[in-house]
C-alpha cells in the first residue's frame, strides 16, 4: 500500500481549524474533510464559515462554529463545543488573524487594535492547543498541531502588532514542541508568503519579488499542511517551520512606511 493513500485515520482522527471561513485556513479544513476527517470550521463570520462548511466535498463531516476568539470565553465555548460535535481533537490547525491594515503602521496602531491582533493570534493559540493537549495527555493518545505564522515572524512589515504576534506564535510552536513531546504531541508552523486570501490583498506587481513568478494561493498551502498534520508522513517531525512563498523570502521587499506629517 502505497505510503500516501490514507494520510490520516477517520475512525480517530478529528479537527479543528480556525480562520475556517476563508483563505488558507478554508482551504486546510476543506482539504481535511476531503481525507474523511471530521473537522469543525471555527471563524468570527457566519456567512463565510458556513458557506466553506457547505462547500466541502463531504459536507456531512465539516461542522461550522461562529465566534470572535479574541474573548477567553469564546474560546472556552470553543472547546466545549468542538468536544460535543466531534470528540477528541487530535488535529488542530490556528489560522485565524484578525484582518490587517496598511495605515496601522508604529505610530498609527490603536491599543484596541494591537491588543486583538494579540489575544486572537497568541492568547487563543496558546490556550486552545494547551486545552487540547491536556485531553490527549490524559488519554496516552499522541496529537498535531500547526500554527500559522509568517515570513514577518523575522522580518518586519510595518505592522508592528502583526508582526510581533506571529514571531511570538513562531516561538510559542517551539516551546509547546519541546514541552508535548514525550506525550506524543508534535507541533510545527506553516509559514505562508504572499497569499492572494483571506485578509490579505496582495499587489500584482509583488510577484517581481517571487522566483516563481506568480503570487501565492490558499491551495498552495493545504497540501504542506496536511503532510505536517500527518504522523504518516510527518511523524519524526516536531517544532519545525515550512515556508511555502514561491521564494518571497529570499529578498526583504518592504519599505519603511509612509508617515503622515507630525
Amino acid at each position: 500500500m502505497s505510503l500516501f493513500t490514507q494520510l490520516f485515520d477517520p475512525g480517530r482522527d478529528a479537527a479543528l481549524v480556525t480562520g475556517a471561513g476563508n483563505g488558507i485556513g478554508r482551504a486546510i479544513a476543506q482539504a481535511l474533510v476531503s481525507e474523511g476527517v471530521r473537522t469543525v470550521f471555527a471563524d468570527v463570520h457566519r456567512d463565510t464559515v458556513s458557506a466553506a462548511a457547505a462547500s466541502s466535498s463531504r459536507p456531512e463531516l465539516a461542522v461550522p462554529w461562529i465566534g470572535d476568539l479574541a474573548s477567553r470565553d469564546a474560546c472556552d465555548a470553543l472547546i466545549t463545543d468542538t468536544r460535543a460535535a466531534v470528540g477528541r481533537v487530535t488535529l488542530f490547525v490556528h489560522s485565524a488573524a484578525p484582518p490587517r491594515r496598511e495605515s496601522d503602521h508604529a505610530l498609527a496602531v490603536t491599543d484596541e487594535t494591537w491588543e486583538q491582533m494579540r489575544a486572537v493570534n497568541v492568547d487563543a493559540g496558546f490556550h486552545l492547543a494547551r486545552e487540547f493537549s491536556r485531553e490527549l495527555i490524559a488519554a496516552r493518545e499522541p496529537g498535531s498541531i500547526l500554527m500559522l505564522t509568517s515570513l514577518h515572524a523575522a522580518t518586519p512589515r510595518n505592522l508592528p502588532h502583526y508582526s510581533t504576534s506571529k514571531a511570538a506564535l513562531a516561538m510559542l510552536v517551539k516551546e509547546l514542541a519541546k514541552t508535548l513531546g514525550r506525550f506524543g504531541i508534535r507541533v510545527n508552523a506553516l509559514v505562508p508568503g504572499a497569499i492572494a486570501a483571506g485578509g490579505f490583498v496582495a499587489d500584482p506587481s509583488l510577484t517581481r519579488h517571487i522566483p516563481l513568478g506568480r503570487l501565492g494561493r490558499s491551495e498552495d498551502l493545504a497540501p504542506m499542511a496536511l503532510a505536517v498534520l500527518s504522523s504518516k508522513v510527518s511523524a519524526y517531525v516536531t517544532g519545525a517551520s515550512f515556508v511555502v512563498d514561491g521564494g518571497l523570502s529570499l529578498t526583504n521587499w518592504f519599505d519603511p512606511p509612509v508617515l503622515d506629517e507630525l
